[in-house]
C-alpha cells in the first residue's frame, strides 16, 4: 500500500526516441544543438580540454580534496576485495569447465548535475570500473550555464584524482545516446552506468541492448525501521538528507512506537525550516511517497520494509545487527544509529548507486561485478568426451536435433552408438 512518486518512464520514451535518433544520425552536430536547446548553452565542442581537468583540481577547496581523496580510498578498500578470480572445476579427469572474469572493454560514466552537484558519483562509479580493469572509461555530465558550458568544476577535479581525463558535457537522454552511437571523440561504449532523471532512464530504456546498462534510476529514498530506543532527532534528520535530493524523493519512517512517530512529526517542521532546500525538503515529505508506517511490532516492520525493498534502509531498533540480518530487499542497509545513509552516500567504502523504485527485490547496487563478464571455458580431451558422449547424443535426440548428436560421432568415426 506504500505508494512511491510517479515516474512514467514509458512515455518519456517517445520524447526521448527523436532526440537519440538525431544524434545516431548527425553526431556532435546534434549534441551542440540539443545543448543548446535544453542547457542553454553551445558548446564549441563537446569534449572537455585536458588542460581544464587539470586546472579544475589545481584550484579545488584543499579541504574538499581531502575529503574525496578519503572517499576514494575507503572505496578502494571494499571494491578491490569484491574482485572475483577465475575459477577451473575438474568435471572429470581430461574435462574441465573454467569461469573467466573478463571486464568490459569500455565503459560510460553518468553523472547528474541538476538540483546539486555529484563529485562523489564520480568516485562511485570509477573505482568499481578501475578495480574491475575496465582498459576504456569516459564520463560525461551534463554542461553548466554559470561554469562556461562545462561540467562543475568539482566533478572535473573528482575525474582528475582518478586519472580519467576523457570527460564530456553532454547531459540528458542525449549523453545516454552519444555512449551507444559513438558522435565526434566519443566512441561507442559496451556499458552504461550512473544515476540521472527520467529522461536519462527513458534513454537507457530505449537503447538497452545496444547498450547495457545498470538500472533505470528513479528518485532516491530512505526508509527508517525504528523502535522506541531510536533518537527522533536522528530519524528526522535522515529523512531529511534524501528528501533534499528531489521534491520527488521518498522518506518512509516504519515504527512500532507510536511516541516516536509523534516525536518525529514534532521534530521535522524546526529541523526543516533550518536547513538550506526547506522548500523542497517540504515538497518531498508532503508527497504521496513519503509518511510515517505504524507497525504492530517489528516483526511486522520487517514484513514493510522487505516488501517495500528500499534504495537505503536505516536499522535503528534496540539490537540493530540481528534485525539488520533478516532483511533481505534493500539495495543498501544501514544499522544502528551511527551509520546514516549520509556516510554511505560518501566516506562509508560501500557504493551509492543503488536500486530504487522496489527493484532491490531483484536487482543489486553498483559494484565491481556490475563491470565484469563470466565467460566459461570448456576443456575436454577424447576420452573425456567419448565418457559422455552417449548421454549428450541421447539427449540430442530427446529435443529432436540429431546434428547435435551428429557433432559428437563425427569425433568418434561414428562408433558411439545412436542411444
Amino acid at each position: 500500500m506504500l505508494p512511491r512518486a510517479e515516474l512514467d518512464v514509458e512515455a518519456a520514451l517517445e520524447k526521448v526516441r527523436p532526440i537519440c535518433e538525431d544524434v545516431h544520425h548527425r553526431g556532435v552536430e546534434a549534441l551542440i544543438e540539443i545543448t543548446e536547446r535544453f542547457d542553454g548553452v553551445r558548446p564549441t565542442d563537446i569534449r572537455v580540454p585536458k588542460a581544464t581537468i587539470t586546472a579544475a583540481l589545481e584550484t579545488l577547496d584543499p579541504a574538499v580534496r581531502a575529503a574525496l581523496e578519503e572517499s576514494i580510498r575507503r572505496a578502494r578498500l571494499v571494491h578491490r576485495e569484491q574482485r572475483r578470480t577465475d575459477h577451473t572445476t575438474q568435471v572429470v579427469p581430461g574435462g574441465t569447465v573454467t569461469e573467466r572474469w573478463v571486464p568490459v572493454e569500455r565503459v560510460g560514466l553518468y553523472v547528474p548535475g541538476g538540483l546539486a552537484v555529484y563529485p562523489s558519483s564520480v568516485v562511485m562509479n570509477v573505482v568499481p570500473a578501475q578495480e574491475a580493469g575496465v582498459a576504456s572509461l569516459a564520463v560525461t555530465s551534463p554542461p553548466q550555464k554559470e561554469f562556461g558550458g562545462l561540467p562543475h568544476p568539482t566533478i572535473l577535479a573528482a575525474c582528475a584524482l582518478l586519472g580519467v581525463d576523457e570527460v564530456y558535457a553532454v547531459g540528458g537522454a542525449q549523453a545516454i545516446a552519444m555512449f551507444a552511437y559513438g558522435a565526434g571523440e566519443c566512441r561507442p561504449v559496451n556499458l552504461v552506468t550512473g544515476p540521472g532523471n527520467i529522461w536519462v532512464a527513458a534513454a537507457k530504456r530505449l537503447l538497452k541492448g545496444r547498450i547495457g546498462i545498470d538500472a533505470e534510476a528513479g528518485p532516491t529514498e530512505i526508509a527508517i525501521l525504528a523502535d522506541a530506543t531510536a533518537d527522533p532527532r536522528h530519524v528526522a534528520a535522515d529523512m531529511i538528507s534524501q528528501a533534499e535530493h528531489d521534491p520527488m524523493a521518498a522518506a518512509v519512517l516504519v515504527t512500532d512506537s507510536a511516541a516516536l512517530a509523534e516525536a518525529v512529526e514534532a521534530e521535522l517542521p524546526a529541523q526543516v525550516e533550518a536547513t538550506k532546500h526547506s522548500e523542497r525538503i517540504t515538497t518531498a515529505l508532503a508527497g504521496p511517497q513519503s509518511g510515517i508506517v505504524l507497525v504492530r511490532d517489528l516483526e511486522q516492520g520487517l514484513e514493510v520494509v522487505n516488501a517495500y525493498a528500499a534504495e537505503h534502509l536505516e536499522i535503528q531498533t534496540a539490537d540493530a545487527e540481528a534485525v539488520a540480518a533478516r532483511v533481505v530487499n534493500a539495495g543498501a542497509v544501514f544499522v544502528g544509529p551511527f551509520a546514516p545513509v549520509s556516510l554511505g552516500d560518501y566516506a562509508a567504502g560501500s557504493n551509492h548507486v543503488l536500486p530504487t523504485g522496489g527493484c532491490a527485490c531483484h536487482s543489486s547496487g553498483l559494484s565491481v561485478q556490475s563491470f565484469l563478464r563470466g565467460i566459461h571455458v570448456v576443456s575436454y580431451d577424447r576420452d573425456a568426451l567419448a565418457e559422455v558422449a552417449g548421454h549428450v547424443v541421447t539427449l540430442a535426440n530427446a529435443e529432436d536435433l540429431p546434428g547435435h548428436g551428429d557433432a559428437i560421432r563425427a569425433r568418434f568415426d561414428w562408433t558411439v552408438p545412436n542411444q
